[in-house]
């Protein structure tokens, strides 16, 4: 079932096994295809780093599936987040002090962390499902441009990950990135992308 937003259970499925035993996938998110796994784990997050070439200093964001669960990774919320998250009509990226409980490899050296609320039926369902943020970074290898549907992902990163979803590969449109801020914890805002 590749039609508008209804995917294969069954490919979810495998795809959030997968992540529960450390294994990394390749998936579509709300914006360019992704790679992932859990992000609570250090080991499947140096596994990406890895297979992306990619210095562990340079941090890489989450997807959560609902603001409500974002307390529980960042100490304080900033209050602008709530609008800027209501507000959003496209993807939004919001870059957070002091994030907690993930992977310590995750993070960037000053202890933040990009993370997307995403409104994408699968990766929502991935985020829900496996009960934890979802590693979400371009399916390229570092410095290469991101591949922004699945038939320009190369071959070396699907031959790198241990699950590639079904779900979305005959979709040929060109989604761009997210829009990236940082909020500090006064409210101050930094426009990245």
């Amino acid at each position: 079932m590749n039609e508008g937003n209804r995917y294969d259970r069954e490919d979810l499925m495998e795809a959030v096994r997968v992540m529960q035993e450390g294994g990394i996938v390749l998936y579509p998110t709300d914006t360019v295809w992704g790679i992932g796994c859990d992000a609570c784990n250090s080991e499947a997050v140096s596994k990406i780093y890895r297979l992306k070439q990619r210095e562990e200093h340079k941090a890489m964001l989450c997807l959560l599936d609902s603001p409500a669960k974002l307390q529980g990774y960042v100490k304080e919320v900033p209050d602008l987040a709530w609008d800027l998250i209501e507000m959003a009509t496209e993807p939004l990226t919001i870059i957070y002090d002091d994030a907690r409980n993930l992977a310590a490899n995750l993070l960037a050296e000053d202890g933040s962390l990009g993370i997307r609320i995403t409104r994408e039926a699968f990766s929502k369902a991935l985020c829900e499902r496996l009960h934890h943020p979802v590693v979400s970074t371009s399916a390229n290898i570092s410095g290469m441009p991101a591949a922004r549907n699945f038939g320009e992902i190369a071959d070396e990163i699907k031959r790198g990950v241990d699950y590639i979803v079904r779900y979305r590969q005959d979709d040929n449109s060109r989604p761009v990135p997210s829009h990236i801020v940082k909020l500090s914890s006064d409210n101050s805002i930094k426009v990245i992308r």
